[in-house]
């Protein structure tokens, strides 16, 4: 089947094929994602933390989410995914690329990790409510954010916790997150990143607003050329997270 076959109306056709070009190489370390792969930890830490605080769950056990219910919004191959479904979430991750999804499929089964994954964008799932939505680096990706922001809150449950991550709309990061790394250093194909579709934290801020989710933190990531790790910031200059909860 055609990978773009599933293609929503939250979806750019040119990005999904680009993504799905690459899907062979998502569980690559040291392969065309290998960025996302140095991103996660500081991603995962951040959400485990900020999610056992609105929970009020203990930390401490291995899996302190059973019970609540997370959709990955742009899951890819599930490189957030699978270590969110061990934390004890009942995780369904979609994405526009149906290869994406395959390839997420495969490797959930050969880990034993159970995981629904489907084909599509967040209107696809009429009816369908989770205590948590996540979408991460996907908003820069997507023909109408606010329009995306929207459908993605129609997942969440009143008083939800909604996470989102993205790169600002600043010369600092055409120049690290475009010129740095897609043409420089070669961390990322070409024409990854479009500056222009960049998200300022206002107007992300705005788009949350507009679909009744409050903002409670905005943080920042940065990357330690020394250390070859990132680490979490204050400086929302190039990578940010963002932390909503929907109105009850």
């Amino acid at each position: 089947m055609d990978d773009t076959a599933s293609i929503s109306s939250t979806s750019s056709a040119e990005e999904v094929a680009r993504f799905t070009a690459m899907a062979e190489s998502w569980w690559n370390p040291d392969g065309k994602f290998k960025p996302l792969h140095k991103f996660n930890p500081v991603r995962l830490a951040y959400m485990r933390r900020v999610l056992c605080r609105h929970f009020n769950r203990d930390a401490t056990p291995i899996a302190p989410f059973t019970g609540l219910s997370l959709l990955d919004i742009g899951c890819g191959g599930g490189l957030l995914s699978e270590p969110l479904a061990r934390m004890g979430f009942a995780v369904t991750g979609i994405d526009a690329g149906e290869r994406n999804v395959s390839i997420a499929q495969t490797h959930a089964q050969q880990s034993g990790i159970a995981i629904d994954y489907r084909a599509g964008g967040p209107e696809t799932l009429s009816g369908e409510t989770f205590d948590v939505v996540i979408s991460m680096e996907v908003i820069e990706h997507v023909p109408a954010p606010e329009s995306f922001i929207a459908q993605a809150a129609q997942r969440l449950k009143p008083g939800g916790v909604f996470i989102g991550a993205t790169m600002n709309r600043t010369a600092k990061a055409y120049a690290l997150a475009v010129v740095g790394a897609e043409y420089v250093l070669g961390w990322l194909p070409k024409g990854t990143h479009d500056w222009k579709k960049f998200v300022k934290p206002s107007e992300f801020a705005g788009y949350l607003r507009h679909a009744n989710i409050e903002t409670s933190e905005i943080v920042g990531a940065s990357y330690n050329l020394v250390a070859g790790d990132w680490v979490e910031t204050q400086n929302l200059d190039v990578n940010y997270m963002i932390l909503g909860v929907k109105a009850v």
